[in-house]
């Protein structure tokens, strides 16, 4: 088997690498796994790193058998009956993606997608969302600096690593503002972290919104502090995630004692929404800045002011909430939105590092010992010019 790495062709491209030029002298000498690299300008890992480490440099790689990459990869790239992994952002009928679909089915590419490659109870083996919540957190911080003018941090995107941005910590007296995190996934996971490494003081829901305070504090809402059953019956966690259109958000508490608001849900269109515009021109509506990690776009979207995905070169808009359209950020009387989707490439070393071990640790045998546990299976979506049986609920959407 050999292994082809791709350059990144999505525009703006994406600097993260599915493999660190050391993770692949690891897949060579443990594995015997050849693998070649296909030259790039734009990676986090120079081409010069990985010629230094023994790595080939190539430019092409229709000799190798799996070809992976992060993003998806544009529709020239896909070379027929080959293996691709990446992440295909099209398991839930993404418009922009359905060419690129239709075309790895003509030319008979088995596809497999890292967003859902999982244990046999839907755990995700390999991501790169802890990483997009610990920039998300950060950028949220940033932006509340920049509108208030309270402080400044160097952009993540600036920093050659995590350890760099957070050796500005100590030297910022930070104001006594309120956070709200939403989610307790890999996303909210990583959003706490920075949090934590700020120094803010965490605390419960309860004492969040009882108490005041005189230092930054941030809370850590799971879906029973944001959501209610419809009927008034105790909240199920199973019954949500499953039939979630039978709930309501109670979120309302939130945004009376909140200055920033970082979004790190998984959120199902069946779901309610936290708050609506009209909520938003209350006077109580305290939220001046959202960090909109999971980045939704509305009107199908858990916060009605996500209008556009921002991007790592222009991460900040503003959102008047009475005209329901984009200002420029750090006005009065409008929200600021961070809504960068693609957020782990401001810091695209740690977060490379990360899932090449993720994969080596969890993907890559299964290669070898028969897919043991059908992780491969589960997360393959075509196969042979067809959808395979998890994913044939996609055929409307590609025909």
């Amino acid at each position: 088997m050999k292994i082809g790495i791709l350059r990144e062709g999505k525009i703006p491209p994406d600097s993260r690498v599915p493999l660190t030029p050391q993770q692949c002298v690891r897949l060579i000498d443990e594995f015997q796994i050849p693998v070649f690299v296909q030259r790039s300008p734009n990676r986090c890992y120079s081409d010069r790193e990985y010629l230094d480490a023994g790595i080939p440099l190539i430019d092409d790689v229709s000799f190798c058998d799996v070809l992976m990459g992060v993003k998806e990869v544009q529709v020239r790239d896909l070379l027929p009956d080959k293996i691709f992994m990446f992440f295909s952002h099209t398991i839930k009928k993404q418009p922009y993606n359905k060419h690129m679909l239709q075309t790895i089915l003509a030319r008979r590419i088995t596809l497999i997608d890292y967003e859902v490659l999982t244990d046999e109870y839907n755990n995700r083996l390999i991501a790169f969302g802890h990483f997009a919540g610990m920039v998300g957190a950060y950028n949220g911080i940033w932006t509340y600096g920049n509108r208030t003018n309270s402080y400044t941090l160097k952009r993540m995107r600036d920093c050659r690593d995590y350890a760099e941005a957070r050796a500005q910590y100590e030297g910022i007296r930070w104001p006594a503002m309120r956070i709200v995190v939403t989610g307790t996934g890999r996303v909210g996971t990583g959003a706490v972290q920075v949090l934590k490494d700020m120094g803010f003081h965490r605390v419960s829901p309860e004492d969040y919104l009882e108490n005041t305070y005189q230092r930054p504090v941030f809370t850590q809402l799971a879906a029973e502090d944001y959501a209610a059953h419809q009927d008034d019956i105790p909240f199920n966690k199973n019954e949500y995630y499953t039939d979630p259109q039978r709930f309501h958000s109670i979120f309302r508490n939130y945004y009376q004692v909140s200055d920033i608001m970082i979004n790190g849900i998984y959120w199902d269109p069946k779901a309610p929404a936290f708050f609506t515009r009209e909520e938003m021109m209350q006077p109580d509506f305290r939220i001046q800045v959202i960090a909109d990690i999971s980045c939704d776009i509305a009107p199908e979207a858990s916060v009605p002011c996500t209008l556009r995905a921002s991007t790592i070169a222009d991460p900040v808009y503003g959102y008047d909430p009475r005209t329901n359209r984009e200002t420029q950020p750090y006005q009065t009387g409008s929200i600021d939105v961070m809504a960068i989707d693609n957020l782990p490439n401001e810091l695209p070393r740690d977060a490379s590092e990360t899932f090449g071990n993720q994969f080596i640790n969890h993907i890559l045998p299964q290669f070898f010992n028969g897919d043991e546990g059908n992780v491969l299976k589960r997360a393959t979506i075509t196969r042979d010019g067809l959808l395979t049986e998890n994913f044939w609920y996609l055929q409307e959407y590609v025909e």
